[in-house]
């Protein structure tokens, strides 16, 4: 099953001083050589935001071309916004990006690998997977 991977994850291991033995930062390395990792568009802005070194920002650019975006259609803005609604009638508040992750996920069978807690709570009220590393 392929994993879409969430910015904290990509911001972890794409730091300039990354720990290359963190265990979050092997599971992406593994989860890229076995062709299993997903991204969306939000998820690619959010990286390439507030990068002001512009050699800095066309090195990642260029790095993350090697992932293609998952097409997000009209149905995922549709189911994201339910969610969005279900949850919140729930007392649970979450940004619009982290549930169009979710509507993506769900719609297209993929596991969120993510460091944000929010999304623990997301799952106790919609029917998202979330990817639980080998290495832990």
């Amino acid at each position: 099953m392929n994993v879409l991977v969430d910015t904290p994850v990509w911001s972890l291991a794409l730091r300039r001083n990354a720990n290359l033995d963190n265990g979050y930062v092997r599971e992406l390395t593994e989860l890229i050589h076995e062709l299993r990792v997903a991204i969306i568009g939000p998820i690619r802005q959010e990286l390439l935001s507030g990068i002001p070194d512009h050699v800095k920002f066309i090195m990642l650019r260029d790095t993350l071309k090697s992932f293609e975006d998952i097409p997000i259609e009209t149905e995922h803005y549709e189911l994201a916004a339910e969610l969005f609604n279900h949850c919140r009638k729930k007392g649970i508040q979450g940004s619009h990006v982290d549930f169009l992750i979710c509507a993506v996920s769900i719609r297209n069978r993929l596991q969120i690998f993510t460091l944000d807690k929010d999304f623990e709570k997301y799952k106790k009220h919609i029917g998202i997977k979330l990817y639980k590393s080998r290495s832990k």
